[in-house]
């Protein structure tokens, strides 16, 4: 792959200011050359210049260009870069002209970030993280992902692979000279250092999946009795109309989902069918449906009619709990209400008025801040992390439950290799096209 020189708009594609292409591989330098017709500028120095076709020698525009030889470049390579307007026709007629100049083609998704990943400019959880970081939509997914692209997660595990490294050392020198004049007791002296890092393994596993649950959204569903108000409260919260809202008793038959920016937090907010003796087969796959999604979410939303009460609807109330916010809605109907005093712990709101939503908003801000708090260390963000992980904490266990030196030793260094894959250090070739197809073009 890295013989080719590969190009692709590396900015958001369509009309705009600024658009750059990037072109990474050893035909970058003679690529940038033709399209000025200079030589190459200094390294990492930006440049006013004019941009031709090669073939034709047609002015294509005028912009900034950068050029970068390897191995200092993002993906270790020669890069060059164009800075140019951001109008259709621009970038058209420049990828139309590098199409044209020989040995080059357009790269593939996640393309560039692979070449620095082969190149060694990046491991693998840096290599993730550049996707997550091009696809965060709030503040903390966006700290989160920079924390990984600066390379915290992959440290760790590579601090906990050198200490196996040493552990592994050990082992293997007591196996190979048993007559040599070593210490007395090194396979025993290791097994504190092998409970050591398999119960830091543990502690890092039962996070909560926070990491996970923090790159792809927490997810709240609201749940209650038919015409509690749960669609309106879904498109007040959202502020938009998302879900259909009617007197008609069952009208929400399916799953309506709404993404949301919460202080920065991301929330993944589910208006689900009411609550009741389903009228008909359709009706009863949409409660079905809620209450599974009531299940897997990792916060509720208890809606309660307050014109209904004090009668209380027994499937709501049976969902309460410290994952799930009381809400008694129609307040504005309910003068005089006390929701605390109706159903313990309860938020009164009006989804028509607005009124005690930003109380409601304030205390689900909370509750997603704490479930996803990211101090401490770094969590990991992954389903691939994670089953490595666990791969790495089973070897360990057998090591430490070994019965001869030979069999620790060997369950040691699969161990190791499964920390090596998270940060791509070992026998990753066949994750590569699975990690790397869900880039964009020219990431």
């Amino acid at each position: 792959m890295s013989a080719d020189t590969v190009f692709a708009l590396a900015s958001a594609p369509g009309r705009g200011g600024v658009a750059v292409l990037r072109v990474s591989g050893p035909r970058a330098g003679a690529a940038l050359e033709a399209l000025c017709r200079r030589p190459l500028p200094r390294p990492r120095e930006a440049v006013l210049a004019g941009l031709v076709d090669p073939g034709t020698g047609e002015a294509i525009d005028r912009g900034l260009v950068l050029w970068f030889p390897a191995p200092r470049s993002f993906t270790g390579e020669d890069v060059a870069e164009l800075h140019v307007h951001g109008g259709r026709a621009v970038v058209s007629a420049l990828v139309e002209a590098l199409s044209a100049l020989p040995g080059l083609r357009l790269a593939e998704p996640g393309e560039f970030t692979r070449r620095a990943f082969e190149n060694g400019k990046l491991d693998l959880t840096e290599a993730e993280a550049v996707a997550d970081i091009v696809a965060a939509e709030t503040a903390a997914q966006r700290r989160q992902a920079l924390r990984q692209l600066d390379g915290a997660l992959g440290r760790l595990y590579e601090r906990w692979r050198d200490r196996l490294t040493r552990a592994l050392a050990h082992l293997e020198a007591d196996i190979d000279f048993p007559d040599e004049d070593l210490p007395g007791g090194v396979a025993m002296a290791v097994r504190p250092v092998l409970a050591g890092l398999a119960a830091e393994i543990a502690g890092h596993l039962d996070d909560g999946h926070r990491g996970e649950r923090l790159r792809d959204g927490v997810a709240v569903a609201i749940l209650g009795a038919p015409n509690a108000g749960k669609s309106s409260l879904l498109n007040a919260l959202a502020r938009r109309d998302v879900a259909i809202v009617s007197e008609r008793a069952g009208t929400t038959r399916d799953v309506v989902e709404v993404h949301l920016d919460l202080g920065g937090w991301p929330v993944t907010l589910a208006d689900t069918a009411g609550l009741r003796d389903a009228t008909d087969e359709i009706e009863g796959e949409g409660i079905r449906r809620a209450l599974d999604r009531a299940e897997k979410a990792d916060l509720r939303l208890a809606v309660f009619d307050a014109t209904a009460l004090p009668a209380l609807d027994p499937r709501t109330l049976a969902l309460l709990g410290p994952s799930t916010i009381a809400v008694v809605n129609k307040a504005d109907r309910a003068p005089g209400l006390d929701a605390g005093a109706a159903v313990p712990g309860a938020l009164a709101v009006s989804a028509a008025t607005g009124a005690g939503l930003p109380a409601l908003l304030e205390r689900l801000t909370g509750m997603v801040a704490d479930g996803l708090d990211a101090a401490g260390p770094p969590a990991l963000t992954r389903a691939r992390h994670r089953a490595a992980l666990e791969d790495c904490r089973a070897a360990l266990s057998r090591a430490l439950d070994a019965p001869l030196p030979e069999l620790a030793a060997e369950d040691v260094r699969l161990a190791s290799r499964a920390l090596g894959r998270i940060t791509g250090r070992v026998d990753v070739e066949d994750l590569l096209d699975v990690i790397f197809r869900d880039f964009c073009i020219g990431k």
